[in-house]
């Protein structure tokens, strides 16, 4: 790749990166209507230290380095994906990892990411859903006097690792972006992918313009409302543009579709898991029903309903998350069973 135009902060090589840009034969057909789709392939910038999160962790866990801090305090979900990816991370690198996750008693299975976190020795305790929004902040500041207290200093991570410090992955991979549309010829590119905390979402829409890279970006909602994301967007950036030097103030303007989210965060409806099982067998790859398969699901019902009718090239963002599968594996004997026979 060429010399960059941006002055990146401290980084370590932690991701398998340039991941791939890939066609989809099978799935162009099937939903892509005169659409060629592409994937980009971030599921695969690690085995089990893998998806979008890992690229926020080249920069979050460098700058705790720098700064001499011995453990990554982070929250999520009880299968969140980042959270997972942190205690890896501190794993790898030698630090301290402990996680505050959300959760109702009976979502707390040892299956998926939970059980990873474990393996990876991080520590953890478990807020209900119903006390989260009022109780995490209060949380956040107890175990940072601990740690610092206990002489193991934490450096605080927000959900998704999504802040001024993990924006820096997506632009990165924007770059890389670039690059792939380059060595496949691709003038112009739609790009989609889920957005939950956001961090991606911003870091991608800003890199498109920062590298003038030739797409437009799209984030599908897993939560909250497409107002939400966008302001979280724009408040994103600004504190980026605030807190590091070389980035330029420019102007971005975040997109986002909420028409996919479904019954709420973490839960899907029949027809994701009918998705996930149809593009399994159509081309081999597997999304997940927390992020990947409703942003998907989304992005076929835009492509069916004429969103995307200005575009010849659409490019969907795997985002990683597979281990979510486990803990949903249930949802998945109807979707199995209706489609016993082979995909066409």
């Amino acid at each position: 790749m060429a010399l960059s135009l941006i002055d990146y902060p401290s980084r370590l090589k932690l991701a398998q990166v340039p991941t791939p840009l890939e066609f989809l034969p099978r799935a162009t057909e099937r939903w892509g209507r005169g659409k060629r789709l592409w994937i980009k392939r971030d599921d695969l910038t690690g085995s089990v230290l893998t998806g979008n999160k890992i690229r926020k962790l080249e920069f979050i866990a460098a700058h705790a380095v720098d700064h001499e801090l011995a453990t990554l305090v982070t929250c999520g979900g009880v299968q969140s994906n980042h959270c997972r990816a942190t205690a890896l991370v501190a794993s790898r690198l030698g630090l301290g990892c402990h996680l505050v996750l959300r959760a109702d008693q009976e979502e707390a299975a040892l299956t998926g990411n939970f059980l990873l976190d474990q393996i990876a020795g991080a520590t953890f305790e478990i807020l209900p859903a119903a006390r989260w929004g009022r109780e995490l902040k209060t949380t956040y500041q107890r175990l940072e006097a601990e740690f610092k207290r206990d002489g193991r200093p934490a450096l605080m991570i927000p959900t998704g690792g999504s802040d001024s410090l993990g924006v820096w992955g997506y632009i990165a991979a924007s770059e890389e972006l670039k690059a792939d549309l380059d060595a496949h010829d691709i003038e112009r590119a739609a790009v989609a992918l889920a957005t939950g905390s956001a961090g991606t979402q911003t870091g991608l829409t800003a890199g498109v313009a920062l590298f003038d890279v030739p797409a437009s970006v799209t984030g599908y909602a897993v939560c909250d409302d497409a107002e939400w994301f966008n302001r979280r967007v724009m408040s994103d950036w600004q504190a980026s543009v605030d807190r590091w030097a070389q980035l330029p103030d420019i102007t971005i303007a975040p997109r986002t579709r909420d028409h996919s989210v479904g019954p709420g965060y973490g839960r899907a409806d029949p027809s994701v898991y009918a998705l996930i099982t149809d593009l399994t067998r159509l081309e081999g790859i597997v999304l997940d029903p927390v992020y990947t398969g409703k942003a998907f699901k989304g992005l076929v019902e835009d492509i069916a309903g004429g969103f995307y009718d200005d575009w010849d090239d659409i490019v969907f963002v795997h985002t990683g998350g597979v281990f979510g599968l486990f803990s949903h594996s249930g949802h998945f004997t109807e979707a199995v069973r209706t489609r016993a026979e082979p995909v066409d």
